[in-house]
């Protein structure tokens, strides 16, 4: 009896295993998760006009590489792409009403296609001086975003509990990783770094398992183990950072009064509250569910006016 018992067990197993196969697991491509730093640079009221912005090269300055148990690896420990994320999120700012970002990465690029265009109308159309309404003047930035992913602290949180009794019991174990990210917003006209922003978001990671190790009969040893990780991905926390600094960089300036709010009463709010988190009156926490709270209520008067 019993070792029909241990053939059902494991039969349930191999039919448990067939059934997790790799297609099982794919999904659709999708949209970039919306995070909810994201949403607070979206809600901020407008500015009294654009500040044409440009970024350069957001670049990893830690050195890390990411670790591994089988020995060195040359991938990184955070992402190489933070100038797009930077891009993308002075864009979110206020809907797109905050910055004008023109394209300085790709400079040489672009300016290659202009010079091709110049070229093929002085060629085919005899244009010694091209139209200024064919090929107007470039956009110039006032003001410059550079800085750098400065820092990536690996463990600096680790823990777990665990209990077992007759060989049954289960596992928790969780970590937490760091990564720090500098934004600074230099003038053009002066070369003067106006402000500098330093921002952090912790990368949490979480395993738990369960097992069952015990003899069920003579010389009949019975072992299963079941669990799962989840590892929340780098790139979004690394997302995050960059869009709460481009948030500070903005309030920095309104303190600053190198730019404001068209609408100063609708602003302020906005302002007030980033101080209280900066001063430490406030929490992180406390400060999203804030801006929470003001979404719903803006929601629910859109749908008022709607109806």
């Amino acid at each position: 009896m019993k070792k029909v018992s241990m053939i059902a067990i494991a039969m349930l197993l191999a039919s448990c295993a067939r059934t997790i196969e790799p297609g099982t697991m794919a999904t659709p491509a999708q949209y970039g998760k919306v995070t909810s730093t994201e949403m607070a640079l979206r809600d901020l009221p407008i500015p009294t006009r654009p500040i044409p912005i440009a970024v350069y090269s957001i670049t990893d300055q830690t050195g890390q590489f990411k670790p591994s148990d089988t020995g060195q690896t040359l991938s990184r420990a955070v992402s190489q792409g933070a100038t797009p994320i930077l891009i993308k999120s002075l864009q979110d700012a206020g809907k797109h009403k905050w910055f004008m970002v023109v394209e300085r990465e790709g400079l040489k690029n672009l300016l290659n296609e202009r010079s091709i265009i110049r070229e093929m109308r002085q060629r085919y159309m005899g244009e010694q001086d091209v139209d200024p309404n064919v090929l107007p003047a470039m956009l110039f930035a006032g003001v410059i975003i550079e800085g750098g992913i400065i820092g990536y602290d690996t463990n600096t949180v680790t823990g777990g509990i665990g209990a077992r009794y007759l060989g049954i019991g289960g596992q928790m174990d969780y970590r937490q990783d760091t990564v720090t990210v500098s934004l600074r917003a230099v003038s053009v006209r002066t070369g003067e770094v106006l402000m500098s922003v330093e921002t952090t978001k912790t990368i949490a990671s979480r395993g738990q398992s369960i097992g069952v190790f015990k003899y069920v009969a003579y010389k009949d040893l019975l072992e299963i183990e079941t669990g799962y990780t989840t590892n929340e991905p780098a790139q979004l926390a690394l997302q995050q950072a960059i869009e709460k600094g481009v948030y500070g960089l903005i309030m920095e300036g309104i303190e600053m009064n190198l730019w404001g709010f068209a609408d100063k009463d609708a602003g302020m709010p906005y302002y007030n509250r980033y101080a209280q988190e900066r001063d430490g009156k406030i929490t992180a926490e406390e400060f999203e569910k804030m801006n929470a709270d003001d979404r719903k209520k803006a929601n629910a008067n859109a749908q008022k006016k709607k109806n």
